[in-house]
């Protein structure tokens, strides 16, 4: 079943982190990225078909804005317990398949993605060079057999905004997809 992203208040702060790596190769934290004009935090994973039909595209978009100026970071929350396709060698896998080049991290805790309030994959957070939310919602409009080719036209608009130093005009339309499998016990929040 379809789930739609929680719309988090614009100008909210990103909430910081700092994760392990999918490949092994150290962690990264949210006080490391300072220099970019704009972060994109994407809740990601490896089984869900609403990233697979957009996860090339994604990684030929974010290797398209990082030269200019955007950096971005892939986090996977999902219970890999329960879903082992979204073990870290799967997410490894998948960053290889779809030309990742941005860090892949693991949420094993789940508490960043509950920080983000982040609900479904693929979920969308764009922050300005003060690292205020400043977009959120859907890569584009298409979805798993509908016939349209992912353009990643919606978040492309709003990186370019960003990279402009001005507002993204709303509506921001939420993201579509999976939702995060939540290890038991554990209570989004939207």
């Amino acid at each position: 079943m379809a789930v739609n992203s929680f719309m988090v208040p614009l100008g909210s702060p990103a909430p910081d982190f700092t994760l392990p790596r999918a490949d092994g190769a150290g962690e990264v934290s949210l006080k490391e990225i300072t220099e970019a004009p704009a972060l994109l935090v994407a809740f990601l994973c490896n089984h869900c078909p609403y990233v697979q039909h957009i996860e090339t595209a994604f990684g030929e978009f974010t290797r398209e804005y990082a030269a200019r100026g955007l950096a971005t970071v892939a986090i996977c929350a999902n219970d890999a317990l329960t879903y082992p396709d979204d073990e870290p060698a799967q997410l490894v896998a998948q960053a290889r398949r779809a030309g990742f080049e941005f860090p892949y991290l693991v949420d094993e805790a789940q508490e960043v993605a509950l920080a983000y309030h982040a609900a479904c994959t693929p979920d969308f957070f764009l922050y300005d060079a003060r690292r205020q939310l400043a977009y959120r919602g859907q890569f584009d409009e298409s979805r798993p057999r509908s016939g349209e080719a992912p353009t990643g036209a919606a978040l492309r608009a709003a990186v370019d905004h960003v990279l402009a130093d001005s507002p993204v005009p709303e509506p921001h339309h939420p993201s579509v997809g999976c939702g995060i499998k939540w290890r038991p016990g554990v209570e989004p929040t939207g």
